[in-house]
């Protein structure tokens, strides 16, 4: 390779790189702010000094924080986890049958199941509300964890049953030649090689239950209130506080971030392995 070729290579990688460097500046300096303005003293906010540095860093506001959203801190911890691991597994179960077990009806079920996705919140919640009502599990947590749970099972569906059809049949079939059934196959041979796709799909269900405002808001009476619907609280009718109010917002975000600061090569991996192939 010659010399100039090399030189225009490198061009073309740099030209790549600035708008790239660009929108990754462009989406952090949110960020930047929410940490700068929960290190502030409330005298110290301002729209005009908004972009400044704190005069000292104050971690009264964090303290403060915390022990606004500690309550409905665990009550997230207690809904995101039984969320996030039933959705996959029920997600997996599904994605196996419909990948590998031909029967009747199955190529109708299967889009059913996708058209689940493309339901708004917004659509079903005085139904769900009224349904919730009705088998006396409006209020709590276990509520609030069947929605996300029953929202989750289209895309960990769509992803397993994708993943599922990458791996060779001549598997399943050997397995059942050796007289394993349905449920011996799925235990034996298919789930210790599903680990890919549950990367994916936990940490996609993670951040949604998580995250979510709506459906906690709704199905949730106050001493239920997971993290999110607390922090929107905190906001006061008249004075905000908001250098408390971005010292909250960064603890609420936290665990989102670092699932996927320590886990977010594992979501590329997973999403490489063929989780999302069609």
């Amino acid at each position: 390779m010659s010399a100039v070729h090399r030189h225009f290579r490198l061009q073309r990688r740099y030209l790549l790189y600035l708008p790239l460097l660009f929108m990754t500046v462009f989406y952090l300096i949110p960020m930047y702010v929410v940490i700068v303005t929960g290190f502030k003293g409330f005298e110290e906010v301002s729209l005009r000094t908004m972009w400044e540095l704190p005069s000292r860093l104050r971690f009264d506001n964090y303290i403060e924080a915390y022990r606004n959203l500690a309550p409905s801190l665990w009550n997230s911890v207690n809904m995101v986890f039984p969320a996030a691991i039933i959705s996959s597994f029920i997600g997996s179960i599904n994605g196996f049958v419909l990948s590998r077990w031909k029967f009747r009806g199955a190529d109708i079920i299967f889009p059913l199941l996708l058209f689940g996705m493309f339901i708004p919140y917004q659509s079903i919640l005085i139904p769900l509300v009224e349904f919730m009502r009705t088998i006396n599990m409006y209020g709590g947590l276990p509520g609030l964890i069947m929605a996300h749970i029953i929202y989750g099972i289209p895309i960990t569906t769509l992803t397993f049953r994708n993943y599922y059809a990458t791996i060779p049949k001549e598997i399943i079939e050997a397995a059942r030649i050796d007289g394993a059934n349905l449920l011996k196959t799925y235990r034996h041979i298919i789930l210790p090689v599903s680990m890919p796709s549950f990367v994916v799909v936990l940490i996609w269900q993670f951040t949604s239950a998580w995250n979510d405002f709506l459906f906690a808001v709704v199905l949730t009476k106050p001493e239920f209130w997971p993290i999110t619907v607390a922090l929107n609280n905190m906001a006061g009718s008249q004075i905000i506080a908001w250098n408390v109010q971005m010292a909250g917002s960064l603890l609420t975000a936290l665990p989102t971030l670092l699932v996927y600061i320590f886990l977010g090569r594992y979501f590329l991996r997973g999403l490489m392995a063929g989780a999302l192939k069609g």
